[in-house]
């Protein structure tokens, strides 16, 4: 009875041991979970917020092609008044500035244009665009002799057509001489400038029909731009401008590269040893559930274990002496006294 008293002590003490460690191993798996659960949702957090401010971005980039289509909707509507338009010098001026305003701001960032700017000479260019790497800026000219291409374009006699495509071409021409000599300064503008002609069909009439003027403008380093070329051109001089950013914030850049690969590092290092840690907490798991049925298959033949006590005949008037029995089962020895 007290050695069987001592093994139910002992199989209580293992079974609260047992107990104790099943908690510990709970809780330290709740902490983790918890952890993993925090980290998880904060990347959660961070992923949304940066996908609100790309769909932000994306919100504002749509208005402004909305707005951009609105503007184009807007001018082929007024395809039919065009002429009208164009006929009065001032107001087509204006048109021609209005166009070349909007091709440049929509191309290009704040600060990296101004308009009527006056240059040492006190002239007043339509349009200056800032050149990367500190380099004079590029001068742009809106302005277009639209009267005598009107009248060349309307006569149909042949002399009269003539003398209308003379008068055209001198007075492009004495405009193409005009900008060279006004806005082509040495280290204080670029050394070519562009016209800009606000129509592509006009564009297009130049070059087929008025070669020379065109050639003219070539050797005077005047370049006569369309409405799609000077797009183009403020395309390359936005790439340009985003390159020598890029450049001006490459150290930084590379900075923030190695910041990042070292966070990476970090982070790859933790999640081993997590890993490492789970795979521990497996283990342990894994060998208590084993030796939790090892102590359970061994109270279940502790609890069904016969005894059986050999006794050996005697004088009465001598005590039997003491022997040891052996159980049924082998495990367990006993010693066992016979008294009468």
């Amino acid at each position: 009875m007290r050695h069987q008293a001592e093994m139910q002590g002992r199989l209580a003490h293992m079974t609260e041991t047992l107990s104790q460690r099943q908690s510990e191993l709970g809780q330290a798996v709740n902490q983790r979970l918890d952890g993993m659960s925090q980290r998880l949702g904060s990347t959660i957090t961070e992923q949304t917020k940066s996908t609100h401010e790309n769909l932000r971005l994306l919100q504002e980039r749509l208005a402004v092609i909305d707005a951009a289509q609105n503007n184009i909707q807007s001018l082929a509507k007024d395809v039919v008044g065009l002429q009208a338009i164009l006929s009065n010098k001032q107001t087509r001026g204006a048109f021609g500035q209005g166009r070349m305003e909007a091709i440049v701001a929509d191309g290009l960032p704040m600060g990296a244009y101004e308009f009527q700017t006056q240059l040492s000479n006190g002239k007043r260019p339509d349009c200056t665009i800032r050149m990367p790497n500190g380099a004079p800026p590029l001068v742009i000219d809106a302005k277009f002799p639209l009267e005598a291409w009107n009248v060349f374009r309307d006569v149909a006699a042949p002399e009269a057509r003539k003398a209308a495509a003379a008068q055209f071409r001198r007075d492009l021409e004495v405009h193409i001489r005009d900008i060279a000599e006004k806005y082509l300064i040495p280290r204080e503008t670029q050394e070519m400038a562009f016209l800009f002609v606000p129509s592509e069909s006009i564009f297009a009439e130049i070059h087929e029909h008025f070669d020379g003027a065109v050639q003219k403008a070539q050797r005077l380093r005047v370049v006569i731009v369309s409405p799609s070329l000077l797009m183009l051109s403020i395309q390359v001089i936005q790439a340009v401008l985003k390159d020598q950013r890029m450049r001006e914030q490459a150290h930084l850049i590379q900075g923030e590269v190695a910041h990042l690969m070292e966070d990476l590092s970090r982070l790859d290092d933790r999640t081993r040893k997590l890993q490492g840690h789970f795979l521990a907490a497996q283990r342990d798991v894994e060998q208590i559930l084993t030796s939790s049925d090892k102590l359970v298959k061994r109270g279940a033949k502790i609890g069904g274990l016969e005894l059986e006590s050999v006794t050996e005949s005697a004088s009465e008037s001598e005590p039997s002496p003491p022997r040891a029995v052996e159980s049924r089962s082998g495990l367990l020895k006993f010693r066992v006294v016979d008294e009468d």
